[in-house]
């Protein structure tokens, strides 16, 4: 009993988003091929008719994590600049609010999965540096800013510090201090932080 290609490929997409979203929840060690198979429908022998091993289902939903959260970064900026909104302003809160800090399954995966990038193979980090580099372009074009460098710099600075007290206020146990990192990073960010 064979399957149609694009039966084939629903359930390729299917087993890379739900593995997407559990790397960005579990990290990378978790989950078990079972595991995401039997969330997926399928059988964990199937497996093998889509993917050679874990590693390159891995680097495959890492790289559909990192396209997930651009294209969340990319529509915030554009409904904002629709209502005439400081899109700059608007992706500072969105990104250092308490919804996206709650919700690392559908979160940046830059912040989510950058630690266990690092030690992952050199085609995962070389898609993680490409996505960096797609926020910086975005936070540039955001930046008031005639010279390049300066607004580089300033793009840099932005995008760690987003990141940086995203990751931190996702680690402490404190409900008040990882409240007061997301507000007062994005203060800074906002009222004369390095992107102003």
């Amino acid at each position: 009993m064979g399957h149609s290609q694009a039966d084939k490929a629903a359930s390729h997409r299917r087993i890379v988003e739900i593995t997407s979203a559990r790397l960005r929840e579990d990290g990378l060690e978790r989950p078990a091929i079972g595991e995401l198979m039997r969330e997926a429908g399928l059988t964990h022998g199937g497996f093998y008719r889509h993917f050679g091993s874990r590693e390159e289902l891995v680097e495959e939903a890492i790289v559909r994590a990192l396209w997930d959260g651009a294209r969340h970064m990319s529509d915030a900026v554009a409904r904002q600049r629709e209502c005439g909104a400081d899109p700059l302003a608007a992706l500072v809160a969105a990104y250092l609010s308490a919804a996206h800090r709650d919700d690392p399954t559908n979160g940046c995966a830059v912040a989510t999965l950058g630690a266990d990038v690092a030690r992952a193979s050199e085609r995962t980090r070389a898609a993680y540096g490409n996505q960096v580099e797609s926020y910086l372009r975005v936070l540039e074009g955001l930046i008031d800013e005639s010279d390049p460098a300066v607004r580089r710099r300033r793009a840099l600075l932005t995008l760690s510090a987003l990141v940086g007290a995203l990751v931190m206020a996702r680690a402490v146990a404190n409900p008040e201090l990882s409240a007061e990192l997301l507000g007062r990073v994005a203060e800074g960010l906002t009222e004369g932080g390095p992107s102003s």
